[in-house]
């Protein structure tokens, strides 16, 4: 979680230094932008890492990394008799050496589910769901890559989250265009909306569980 906070804090910074010249319908917008990402970026933190009131049960899981247009996700399949249920988790480093299949202890926390692997913790970005996410799914390898505390190493740098998850950014030009044609303001306006715009496009990146491997 620690990565999603960080740009969650950054996207607050962003508003806050174009509240300093804003008037008064920028200032209202960006009041409503920063408590979204306050707000949001709070429950997110509280539902990833509360503890699950029931004891667990041992399960065979799959992890699935999924590739749908400009999102990137990691999701942990349980298999079950009933079916499977999907789990979507925030990206961890363990993630790429996870054998597929493995068995991982389910706890149900609230309305989200986590899972324990060998000790560790893999934090929900959402809740459990039935149905197969859409776009393409890749399986992790049954036997772990010997490459992989590399690659792990490699995908968790900030400089590579930021990157991939700035290609969420594409539209911002558009929000500012949009936002000057309606309130106007000019180059300045469309500035300060096409950064706060791009900022809340990569924070929301980050905080649906982006997976830069």
């Amino acid at each position: 979680m620690r990565y999603p906070v960080a740009v969650g804090v950054c996207a607050l910074a962003v508003c806050g230094a174009f509240a300093v010249v804003a008037d008064a319908d920028q200032l209202s917008a960006l009041v409503v932008v920063a408590a979204t990402v306050l707000g949001v970026t709070g429950y997110t933190w509280f539902a990833a890492t509360r503890s699950g009131s029931e004891p667990g049960r041992t399960a065979t899981v799959h992890r699935v990394r999924q590739q749908y247009r400009l999102t990137s996700r990691s999701w942990i399949e349980v298999r079950e008799e009933s079916g499977s249920v999907w789990i979507p988790v925030f990206f961890d480093p363990a993630l790429i050496t996870l054998p597929t299949p493995t068995a991982a202890t389910v706890h149900e926390a609230g309305r989200r589910s986590v899972v324990v692997w060998e000790g560790r913790r893999l934090l929900p970005s959402g809740r459990a769901r039935r149905s197969e996410p859409a776009g393409r799914l890749i399986d992790n390898p049954s036997r772990p890559d010997p490459d992989g505390p590399v690659r792990a190493h490699m995908a968790a740098r900030p400089g590579r989250r930021l990157v991939l998850d700035a290609q969420s950014a594409v539209a911002a030009p558009f929000a500012g265009a949009l936002w000057v044609y309606v309130a106007g303001g000019g180059v300045p306006a469309f500035a300060g909306a096409t950064c706060v715009a791009a900022a809340l496009a990569v924070w929301l990146a980050a905080i649906r569980g982006s997976d830069p491997s």
